[in-house]
């Protein structure tokens, strides 16, 4: 799955090294931190410029990780503190996953720029262990025949990645918290969830441009991030929703105050469908940049009804759409 995503990264992978620097915002006058690491660090197909970063591998898979230099070449050490098998090649390791699943530190350290990136690996529950329509009790349902829409190719997830009770909290970027992304439905066992890398820094970017532009965010208000197809049809959505596949999420800005509600964006002292539409603009236009090209995917605005508050939609499906 994700085979354009990933073509259209590689591809533009470069554009991305380079935004490091192009898009190394001042920081707003309200205090916000990027969290960005003063080098970028490669991981197989995707880039990296945060001290935190969540990646979500299988049962012995194997990671490149390689540190992208910004202009201060030296040496760099990587740390791991678990039974996963490194091997190094100058200043590029191998890791390979442990076979058991769970939650694994890895620390890139630059010794000449004086600082790290920190990886949270979580090494997932396979696909191929569902037991029937559960994984590890918790219902996912099924997934929808695999099919190829919009050039977009649908097939089951890799895995899944068990949330237990402390990593919900566990930072998989700077400003976003694995337990954000969960699926609403009711549980009374250990929940999973399905989640995408691509995803977790198409929201970063985001975010930082947003408080360059002066809303005032910490994080977005995830209202719908990973959706089970047994909850999703449940809530009547259409069967391909890429939130079953982990890789949207259905946003809005609530700082001032937090109220569960979108912000009054425009000014206007209403909390409507215009509110959305200055949170799209800012979403569209940043996606009209060359180097943002990797992130391409799907935006929608919504407003409210009597269910929720105005909200925009965003994912990484790999091409454009807008609703």
């Amino acid at each position: 799955m994700r085979t354009g995503i990933r073509a259209g990264i590689k591809i533009a992978c470069a554009l991305l090294i380079l935004s490091v620097s192009a898009f190394a915002i001042c920081q707003p006058a309200h205090g916000f931190s990027s969290g960005r690491a003063r080098f970028s660090l490669r991981f197989n197909d995707q880039v990296t410029p945060y001290h935190v970063t969540g990646i979500f591998v299988l049962p012995g898979e194997v990671i490149m990780l390689e540190p992208v230099d910004t202009g201060y070449p030296g040496r760099y050490a990587l740390r791991s503190g678990s039974s996963a098998t490194v091997t190094t090649d100058g200043n590029r390791w191998t890791w390979t996953a442990p076979e058991e699943t769970g939650l694994y530190d890895v620390r890139v350290i630059s010794h000449s720029l004086r600082d790290s990136i920190m990886l949270h690996i979580f090494v997932m529950v396979p696909y191929g262990s569902m037991e029937g329509e559960c994984v590890g009790g918790y219902r996912i349902g099924s997934y929808p025949v695999s099919a190829v829409l919009d050039g977009v190719s649908y097939d089951p997830p890799r895995g899944f990645i068990e949330v237990r009770k402390e990593y919900r909290d566990v930072l998989v970027t700077p400003h976003f918290r694995l337990g954000q992304f969960l699926c609403k439905q009711a549980r009374e066992c250990t929940p999973y969830v399905v989640l995408s890398e691509g995803l977790l820094l198409k929201l970063e970017f985001i975010l930082e441009r947003v408080n360059e532009l002066g809303h005032r965010c910490d994080t977005f208000h995830v209202m719908s991030g990973y959706r089970t197809p047994f909850y999703n049809e449940a809530i009547g959505n259409i069967s391909y929703s890429r939130h079953l596949w982990g890789d949207a999420a259905d946003i809005f800005i609530d700082y001032d105050p937090p109220d569960g509600m979108m912000d009054d964006l425009s000014g206007d002292g209403n909390i409507d469908i215009d509110d959305a539409m200055v949170l799209y603009g800012i979403i569209d236009d940043l996606c009209g940049e060359s180097w943002f090209e990797p992130f391409t995917g799907g935006l929608g605005k919504y407003g409210p009804n009597h269910l929720h508050g105005p909200f925009v939609h965003v994912d990484v499906r790999g091409c454009k759409a807008r609703w």
